[in-house]
């Protein structure tokens, strides 16, 4: 497994990454709408195949905007979180934050056993953000209606 910072890959090799885990390259949550591919980040590669990928954004907050592997169970996203939490720290903020949906149980328990805690919620945010972006899905697999975010974040 190799880290490298997002800005060495090729953004065309980003997009189809971001796409394949989100239907574009365009983020829409509460702070804001974000274009991940243009956002740092780090990016995992294992035999120059890109397999996780990690965005923030840096301001009064350090926020995550997006973490996505393409393989669960190979510390990949702990990996890039880690990593993250190493830049935010040295970049001289206290935590940092993200938002989920309430349906991404999956994240809520990825994060939790990372020492995130949920800190608040805002109810009917991704009504809002369908008005960005309306592809975003009313349901998630498991039938969870998509309509919440939560804030999680951790003290470094």
């Amino acid at each position: 497994m190799k880290i490298e910072k997002n800005e060495t890959i090729d953004k065309e090799r980003l997009t189809r990454f971001f796409s394949k885990h989100w239907g574009s390259n365009e983020m829409v949550i509460s702070s804001g709408t974000f274009v991940c591919d243009e956002l740092p980040g780090f990016t995992i590669l294992i035999e120059d195949e890109l397999v996780g990928c990690i965005t923030f954004v840096e301001g009064k907050e350090f926020e995550v905007i997006s973490l996505d592997s393409d393989q669960e169970g190979l510390g990949i996203g702990s990996l890039l979180l880690k990593e993250t939490e190493a830049h935010a720290k040295a970049r001289g903020y206290s935590d940092v934050q993200l938002i989920t949906t309430n349906d991404n149980l999956s994240a809520v328990r990825f994060y939790q056993k990372r020492e995130y805690r949920v800190v608040g919620v805002m109810l009917n945010a991704v009504q809002n953000a369908r008005k960005k972006k309306p592809d975003i899905p009313f349901y998630s697999n498991e039938g969870i209606e998509i309509r919440d975010e939560w804030i999680l974040r951790k003290e470094l």
